[in-house]
């Protein structure tokens, strides 16, 4: 991972991008993120199939999504699962968020309900972009707002997804 903490080519980069408009347009390019990612076919849901997935191909993904509520702090079992996961990620490079607004991210990824089942939506992988589009600017702001975050030693940021 190239490392890098607010180099001025960094700075001009994010300026352009509107990276240091606040958390409002890092929430709104999560969601593009995922939006794009979801009609081509680029997510993994749940932690079990997202752990195969790292397990099996760990270079093809390029962000890790933990969503809690609040009920599921005192999930033990969920906990270990997160901190399995966020080590492998950090180990492997891949940025890693936190949600903490799984009826929202639910929303975002088509209602929650796969073949008319309540989808796992504790933890959320997206795969790489097979092409170069304008939603991959969305992508690289939450990757920069990652690793910016990484560089004020908050490992794993909260985004908090906005109701509509």
């Amino acid at each position: 991972m190239q490392s890098f903490c607010r180099s001025p080519a960094v700075d001009t980069r994010f300026q352009e991008l509107g990276i240091y408009s606040g958390m409002d347009s890092v929430s709104k390019a999560l969601e593009e993120v995922l939006s794009a990612a979801l009609l081509q076919g680029r997510i993994t849901v749940g932690v079990y199939e997202a752990a195969k997935s790292l397990n099996v191909d760990p270079d093809n993904v390029v962000l890790c999504i933990l969503a809690t509520d609040d009920e599921d702090v005192k999930d033990v079992a969920l906990q270990i699962h997160f901190t399995l996961i966020q080590a492998f990620c950090c180990e492997n490079d891949i940025d890693i968020l936190r949600v903490n607004n799984t009826r929202r991210l639910a929303e975002i990824l088509g209602g929650g309900k796969q073949g008319g089942e309540q989808m796992d939506l504790h933890c959320v992988l997206v795969t790489s972009p097979r092409t170069s589009t304008a939603k991959n600017q969305a992508l690289w702001k939450v990757n920069h707002f990652c690793h910016e975050s990484r560089c004020m030693d908050q490992w794993v940021p909260v985004i908090h997804l906005p109701e509509r």
